[in-house]
């Protein structure tokens, strides 16, 4: 008894593993054909459609669509750039929280993650003057 009970403490206070960051690999498995909607601290964020080739589609809700594309410079750090500032490079880390994903800026907190609210097979919704990016 006494050492099943030096076990269980030991194990309650070993620290916890962290989620280890999905790959590139992972991550386009996940999301290629998908859009996802993200909402940080129960807000509304935006949602990016994932096409093949790395390409993306990214909208501010409520914001115009902007393409873009994803590449992954180290394994665990997917970053974005997009066609109307090619200079601003946006990493992330991805994290499978039970099935759905949550993202990461790159220096971010916990509390600020993007959290995946929907996912769909439809296209973005690209209202003008970007229709059919």
């Amino acid at each position: 008894m006494r050492l099943c009970l030096a076990a269980c403490l030991m194990l309650a206070a070993a620290p916890l593993r962290a989620a280890e960051p999905l790959d590139g690999a992972a991550f386009e498995a996940r999301v290629t054909g998908q859009t996802l909607a993200f909402e940080v601290q129960g807000q509304s964020y935006g949602a990016e459609q994932y096409l093949p080739g790395r390409r993306v589609i990214w909208a501010f809700s409520g914001g115009p669509c902007r393409a873009g594309q994803w590449f992954e410079p180290e394994p665990g750090r997917i970053c974005f750039t997009y066609d109307h500032a090619p200079g601003d490079l946006q990493c992330w880390a991805f994290f499978d929280e039970g099935g759905h994903l949550r993202a990461r800026f790159e220096g971010g907190l916990p509390q600020d993650d993007l959290i995946e609210a929907k996912r769909s097979p439809a296209p973005l919704s690209c209202p003008g003057p970007d229709v059919g990016v």
